[in-house]
């Protein structure tokens, strides 16, 4: 066993690439020593190196190959082509089972030499998403200058090159030489082990884990921020990114002017977030606080004094921008800028930001009145509806895209605007992302709709949906918005109606039915995978919606069930729980018996939808399950028109006993043919009763 250390020392890597790099270079290196047994592979990276430790085999022993080659009739030409690929004459290839092979011995290779060997074209080929050149014109490219290459096998370099015939790849070789911290500890060390260098870059002000780091970072600002009485604006990804531009974490914190204090809190921590990195603070009332924090790559002998007031400098230069666009932005009422939307493009096919509004105004008032809101609401729905892209037009959303919406919201009340239309507008993009919450307030639930099934219209309607891992226009995540949103607030109405109301604006640019029918399949796929998200059983969706659509070719959205989506959920729910109770598992087997035996038969003479003849009946277990069938029908049927799907689940778990000894004593096939026919129907009876609920054959084991 053998200990490889390979240490890549550059110039600061841009934050979002280290992972993956690191990433890369371990799996690349592990491919490229395959033979040697690669093990135990620890990765680092930071904003100065990406790095691995893995354990190897010393030497790869010698062994012998054997390579195929063409068949033995095949032309002359393709034996030369194999025998000059690998550097072999004919007479050295034998012939095994209609193929000429080549066997060889191969020497024994020191992983030093393989290593040595494999490593200059992996780094000239490195997969960086952008790479740059430098220096002297070398056509060698990396994310950054690369300085040092550290390369040791249990202590002793593994010398090798990167130069090339006329290109001298900046004189990189491979040693034993790397650096620390680049201003708290300056200058270059020697590496003689793993261990010793994992303990010496520690003492020159490295930070090598990236958890680690991280860790360093959250608890330090959250610190610093209770020291003053404050809480942390918690924010992962900031972590994960200052974590990629510090190899020593210093966390200091800083003063707001109270000149900037009366701006909107989301303001303030986008514009320090995004121009700054810094972390926003909120008082224990949950308001902003006149306190941000920031991390800095090193300590300070004045204790940070002189880097804090540097950095408050610049973040007054910020807010004094944003305090500008605040100012100014209020000038015009968004009302007023509605008409500007005509010269903001949403889609060259689609039209513009201002044709878009009108749609989702109009559609937002159909949703408000589908979920049972007055007339006033349905008209404050309207008026959200067309108000809700106008903040695109004003500096702040020009110079933050992230508080479109946002804004929107606040200018609203500025304006006079009803308080539900200001908090609309605020929330219609609400959820933004998967694990953000689902707007609540009624008119705020029928504009974040209205926005998302227009775009979601209009996008199937000129073709652009979504295939493989690509949907530019986030369709898939509109969707899921969609149905979120449905869910949490329990709401009863037709989505497929909406679905065609949107549909219907497009009519001049796609055939309505088709586009429609896609957009369907597309939303019974998108609860298909919100399910299987949370847990819970797709296939009992599936077998649920195959017993409602009211002929071929009908989905999610049938006239049979309403488009209720809460409704079809509840029957899932229902379904799923009976289905995990033994009688279910039982009930479940006797329909998949059923379903096979009538498969099977009514190729010969089927189909046996007859009602049965219950003259024929000469069992009792026969007349038994005749009169469960009778009883039970009518009462599932009442109870699903009822919307009680537990009772109609209750009553079908009634008949698992019934079939049970149906099926212990009764011979399906009997001798007599009347007899047969009529057990036939009698089973086929039993299926229809099931196929009230669910197909159940849709169902996994």
């Amino acid at each position: 066993m053998a200990e490889l250390l390979l240490d890549l020392f550059c110039e600061e890597i841009p934050s979002g690439m280290q992972s993956r790099a690191a990433d890369d270079l371990a799996r690349l290196v592990a491919q490229a020593a395959e033979g040697l047994n690669p093990r135990a592979i620890r990765r680092f990276y930071g904003a100065r190196r990406i790095a691995l430790i893995m354990e190897v085999d010393a030497s790869i022993p010698a062994r012998q190959v054997s390579e195929r080659g063409p068949r033995e009739n095949a032309p002359e030409k393709a034996l030369a082509g194999f025998s000059r690929k690998h550097g072999v004459t004919a007479d050295e290839l034998t012939k095994e089972n209609g193929f000429w092979v080549l066997n060889r011995e191969l020497p024994p290779v020191e992983a030093k030499e393989l290593i040595a060997q494999a490593l200059p074209e992996l780094l000239w080929k490195f997969p960086w998403p952008k790479a740059m050149r430098w220096g002297n014109g070398s056509l060698f490219t990396w994310v950054r200058p690369l300085h040092h290459i550290t390369c040791l096998l249990d202590g002793e370099t593994i010398p090798f090159t990167l130069a090339r015939q006329d290109d001298d790849a900046h004189g990189l070789v491979a040693s034993n030489i790397t650096e620390g911290h680049r201003f708290l500890s300056p200058g270059s060390f020697t590496v003689t082990s793993a261990a010793q260098w994992l303990d010496e870059l520690k003492k020159r002000h490295v930070i090598l884990n990236a958890e680690e780091r991280a860790d360093l970072i959250s608890s330090g600002v959250r610190q610093q921020a209770e020291q003053k009485g404050l809480q942390l604006v918690e924010d992962a990804g900031l972590v994960t990114e200052i974590s990629g531009l510090v190899e020593y974490p210093v966390p200091l914190l800083g003063r707001i002017d109270d000149y900037f204090m009366d701006l909107p809190p989301e303001v303030m921590q986008v514009s320090m977030r995004v121009n700054q990195r810094y972390f926003a603070l909120r008082t224990p009332e949950g308001k902003a606080a006149p306190w941000f924090a920031f991390v800095a790559n090193r300590t300070f002998n004045d204790g940070g004094t002189l880097c804090i007031a540097g950095n408050e400098r610049v973040l007054r230069a910020r807010f004094a921008d944003a305090r500008h666009f605040w100012d100014l932005d209020r000038k015009t009422k968004l009302a007023e800028r509605v008409d500007a939307l005509g010269a903001v493009t949403f889609h060259a096919k689609l039209g513009t930001q201002k044709e878009r509004a009108e749609r989702i105004s109009a559609l937002a008032g159909h949703i408000a009145k589908a979920m049972g809101l007055t007339t006033e609401q349905a008209a404050e729905a309207e008026r959200a509806g067309l108000l809700a892209k106008a903040d695109l037009t004003t500096g702040m959303v020009g110079e933050f895209p992230e508080l479109q919406g946002v804004m929107g919201g606040y200018y609203a009340a500025h304006d006079n605007e009803t308080p539900a239309i200001a908090q609309a507008i605020a929330e219609h993009y609400m959820p933004r992302g998967q694990n953000d919450e689902t707007a609540r307030a009624p008119i705020s639930v029928a504009v974040a709709l209205a926005d998302r099934i227009d775009m979601l219209a209009g996008f199937f309607s000129i073709g652009e949906t979504p295939s493989g891992s690509g949907d530019p226009y986030g369709l898939r995540r509109a969707a899921l918005g969609i149905l979120r949103t449905i869910r949490d607030n329990a709401l009863r109405f037709d989505l497929g109606a909406l679905l065609a109301t949107a549909a219907a604006a497009y009519t001049s640019i796609s055939h309505e039915a088709s586009a429609l029918g896609e957009l369907e399949n597309f939303f019974t796929d998108r609860l298909k995978v919100q399910l299987r998200n949370e847990g819970r059983r797709h296939d009992v969706l599936d077998a649920t919606l195959a017993v409602t659509r009211a002929q071929e070719g009908n989905t999610l959205f049938t006239q049979h069930l309403d488009g209720d989506l809460v409704r079809l959920l509840n029957r899932v729910e229902a379904l799923s729980e009976m289905i995990g109770t033994e009688d279910g598992k039982n009930l479940l087997a006797a329909y998949r018996r059923a379903t096979n035996i009538l498969r099977i038969e009514e190729k010969k003479d089927g189909p046996h939808q007859q009602t049965p003849d219950n003259s024929l009946y000469v069992q009792d277990e026969e007349r038994a399950l005749d009169a469960a069938l009778t009883e039970v029908g009518p009462q599932i049927t009442e109870s699903l028109k009822q919307d009680n799907f537990t009772a109609a689940m209750q009553q079908l778990a009634v008949l698992r006993p019934v079939m049970d000894r149906f099926f212990e004593a009764v011979t399906v096939n009997a001798d007599d043919p009347a007899q047969r026919l009529n057990r036939l129907r009698l089973l086929a009876a039993f299926n229809r009763q099931g196929r009230l609920i669910a197909e159940f054959s849709r169902i996994e084991a």
